[in-house]
């Protein structure tokens, strides 16, 4: 394996194009010249216009809905330049899709994060770059690099100028209990305390009971998770947190906009103030509601391209 091409090139896939333009605007560099289409069989096609041998190429990637087109184009663009002698190829993958089966939750289960990995390495990434899996052992499903950003330092910082100097006014509350490492970590760069909400249902057929574990009562609640899907445990803990708790004001903050199903309506008719994304996946028009606000990771994952390529340290990126 090549460690260091003669250049950088940025290519796009489909569902990314935005990001991957605001990172060569960052790098000062063009777009890759490259085309993702489909037969009328459906099958995807790559053509690269231009040449890459020898270069350090970046496809910019993510895997969200369409998931399986999204994820055989950046296997068929991985391929078409290992075939055209890149140097080195990494896969920008801004939301990594299948993360979330990451285990065998029950007898007979597949662990398709780890079939996903296996995939990439196979067509010829030398190295991923990605940001908030949804469960970090991912990175050990891999035998090449992984370098897993966090969205929590752009979010904080967005958050630290909406609080100033009011932070006692202010509580970082986790949805649920898998989401309390994340919570904490909000919570000790923001200086606010910590609350979690425990849900259980005690038996079947019986309506979920909300427990929460700290006082927000007058509180501000900033609600943290790495994606909201169906929306659903973020719509039910920010009820939880009004009705039960007597929060003032609920905000919530999440890396990957999957917004699948029914969630616009409920994030809608929510308590939910403002709701604070990356743009990770592309957000169609039909979704942007006023309660979503937007912020770009195309400085950050830039920044890290660059450092990848330098071979300097990606880890100052994480604070």
């Amino acid at each position: 394996m090549n460690f260091h091409g003669k250049d950088i090139k940025i290519f796009s896939g489909n569902a990314s194009k935005e990001v991957a333009q605001g990172i060569v605007g960052c790098l000062g560099l063009p777009l890759g010249k490259s085309e993702c289409t489909t037969f009328s069989d459906g099958e995807i096609s790559v053509t690269l216009h231009e040449s890459v041998r020898g270069s350090d190429c970046f496809i910019v990637q993510s895997t969200n809905d369409p998931v399986n087109n999204n994820l055989m184009e950046i296997l068929i663009m991985i391929d078409a330049m290992k075939r055209a002698s890149a140097a080195r190829i990494t896969a920008v993958m801004p939301y990594f899709g299948y993360a979330r089966q990451d285990r065998k939750a029950k007898a007979r289960d597949p662990i398709s994060a780890k079939l996903v990995a296996d995939l990439l390495t196979a067509a010829g990434a030398d190295r991923v770059l990605t940001m908030d899996l949804h469960a970090p052992q991912i990175q050990g499903f891999f035998n090449i690099p992984v370098d897993n950003l966090f969205g929590a330092p752009i979010l904080a910082s967005h958050f630290k100028e909406k609080i100033g100097d009011n932070a006692d006014d202010y509580i970082v509350v986790s949805p649920d209990l898998g989401s309390v490492t994340r919570a904490r970590s909000y919570a000790a760069k923001l200086g606010t305390p910590l609350a979690i909400i425990d849900k259980r249902r005690q038996k079947a057929n019986v309506c979920e009971v909300m427990n929460i574990i700290g006082d927000v009562k007058g509180k501000k609640v900033i609600m943290v998770d790495d994606m909201i899907d169906t929306a659903g445990t973020l719509c039910n803990a920010a009820r939880a947190v009004v009705e039960i708790g007597g929060a003032t004001e609920v905000y919530a903050a999440a890396s990957h906009a999957v917004l699948s199903g029914p969630a616009i309506e409920r994030i809608s008719n929510s308590p939910i103030k403002e709701v604070i994304l990356l743009d990770t996946i592309a957000m169609p028009e039909e979704k942007l509601i006023d309660k979503f606000t937007i912020l770009p990771v195309a400085p950050y994952f830039a920044e890290a391209i660059e450092r990848i390529y330098t071979d300097k340290p990606v880890s100052p990126l994480y604070t």
